[in-house]
């Protein structure tokens, strides 16, 4: 009951009352012709500040590819793509290259860490990409949040599956990103593990204004984001607010069997 208290405060105020991601008209083809792929067909969502939101669908809807082009790591066929104000569809690929390292964060399923590094030298690694001085102070500080104290000195092998993770999310954290962007960020986890994850996720939104845009495919993790949307086919089309895992699940099961009476040709989600 808490977490939905949390959910509608920020529902009806958003940090500063602005749209963290915009996508107007987005298409995605791959190929011409007969043979071309529509990815995403006509992509219409606008995401409040402050907000968690899950996108969920059936394999090949789309999730992954409306992921890539809501980030800029793929750009769109058609329409445009505006995070935190900023128009991206039109950036070269040194300004978006520019415009990830300093004002986007990432979780991935596969944690990504340098295992070279430390896990202080991890978490630093966007203010130095981003020409920063690292900033040692704020490293310990979301380490501390994340629940990794006195553990900057580590290596990412000396650390279990879900405390790597937690490096990811102290990653993404230390630059006060525009957006993060998560995907299957709980892939690899068991499922104790992969609920604390979650309530970072949900405790970085509810207490310091961060806005996430997670794809899963497991109803319980999209349970702790204030929306859930439904791709089918490259578009949106449902969405719940506030709901449970079972309702979660439910429309799941709709949308798969739905895919599976019709199957869509699209490229791989």
């Amino acid at each position: 009951m808490g977490l939905r208290k949390k959910r509608q405060r920020h529902d009806e105020a958003p940090r500063d009352g602005g749209r963290a991601v915009e996508l107007r008209g987005v298409r995605r083809q791959y190929g011409r012709g007969e043979a071309a792929v529509h990815a995403l067909r006509g992509i219409e969502l606008a995401l409040p500040r402050g907000t968690f939101t899950a996108v969920m669908g059936p394999s090949g809807s789309g999730k992954s590819t409306f992921l890539q082009c809501a980030a800029g790591l793929d750009r769109p066929t058609e329409g445009t793509v505006v995070l935190g104000g900023t128009t991206i569809t039109g950036l070269n690929e040194n300004e978006l290259t520019e415009l990830r390292r300093t004002r986007l964060g990432f979780v991935f399923q596969a944690f990504n860490l340098l295992p070279s590094l430390t896990v202080e030298q991890n978490v630093l690694l966007p203010m130095r990409f981003a020409g920063q001085r690292p900033d040692r102070r704020r490293a310990a500080d979301v380490l501390t949040r994340v629940g990794l104290d006195g553990l900057g000195g580590r290596r990412p092998g000396e650390l279990s599956g879900g405390q790597q993770q937690r490096v990811a999310i102290a990653r993404a954290l230390v630059g006060r990103p525009d957006v993060i962007f998560a995907d299957e960020p709980t892939g690899a986890l068991d499922t104790t593990t992969a609920r604390e994850i979650l309530g970072l996720l949900r405790d970085a939104v509810d207490h310091t204004g961060a806005t996430v845009v997670m794809v899963t495919h497991d109803p319980v993790a999209a349970a702790h984001a204030d929306r859930v949307l439904f791709l089918a086919d490259g578009a949106i089309v449902d969405q719940l607010e506030g709901a449970p895992a079972d309702a979660v699940a439910a429309r799941m099961s709709t949308l798969t069997a739905r895919a599976a009476a019709h199957p869509p040709t699209l490229a791989p989600c």
